[in-house]
């Protein structure tokens, strides 16, 4: 016998399954099967229910909302899967694994934002209640808009000053002092007639070589060239 033959040998081999173990073993798996199998049939059948509660729903012409119990996460997906597939619209209100149910509405009475606002602070909805509250909410604006309309009457002049002192200032003195300001490029935002210097910028550069020959040949006339000597006294 060879090493690895003598080594396999002395190990020791592992437990056997007995009959016992896969018996129990089987019995479990079929359990399990058959417990999906029940949970599938249940929801089959709560399925198959809430067609029929929702067919009834649509076929009642004096209901516009459908609200179920509180139910579980598995059951209220299967209640808004049927509902959409019947065309109506559904929102779940209520706390998560506490008291959260689902509502349906027929397509044509879809609830407003405030009514689902309503659902989700856990109020009832009251249609005559919300009719009172958008009126008073329209009386409110038109308060408001009423009173800033009087305030900013109150701030306008009562009178014209042009027709009150219209004996001193004349009816053409604001017109003549008022000057059109016209924008020129080329002074930026100054026109140029509102300028006091009227000159182009070549007659200021000549005018002002003009003036510095002049200063030059002024200062060269006064003072006598360097190094020259003053003329003798014809007296001596």
């Amino acid at each position: 016998m060879d090493l690895l033959g003598s080594i396999l040998g002395s190990m020791q081999k592992p437990p056997s399954v007995g009959d016992a173990e896969r018996k129990k073993v089987k019995e479990q798996k079929e359990l399990f099967e058959k417990q999906q199998e029940k949970e599938k049939q249940k929801l089959n059948s709560f399925r198959e229910k809430m067609q029929k509660q929702i067919h009834e729903f649509i076929k009642d012409s004096s209901r516009q909302k459908y609200q179920f119990k509180p139910m579980d996460k598995v059951l209220r997906a299967i209640v808004h899967e049927v509902a959409d597939v019947a065309g109506l619209t559904s929102f779940s209100f209520g706390h998560e694994e506490e008291d959260r149910y689902v509502m349906l509405w027929k397509k044509e009475f879809a609830p407003t934002d405030d009514e689902l606002l309503a659902y989700r602070r856990g109020e009832v909805w009251d249609p005559e209640k919300a009719k009172e509250l958008a009126k008073q909410k329209e009386l409110d604006a038109q308060s408001e808009a009423s009173h800033l309309k009087r305030k900013h009457e109150e701030v306008a002049p009562s009178s014209n000053y042009r027709e009150k002192y219209k004996h001193l200032i004349g009816e053409e003195a604001a017109k003549d002092a008022a000057k059109s300001t016209i924008a020129n490029k080329s002074y930026g935002f100054v026109p140029s007639h509102n300028k006091r210097d009227q000159r182009t910028i070549e007659q200021v550069l000549a005018d002002s070589r003009a003036k510095k020959k002049l200063k030059t040949e002024g200062e060269s006339a006064v003072d006598p060239p360097e190094g020259a000597a003053a003329d003798p006294d014809t007296s001596q």
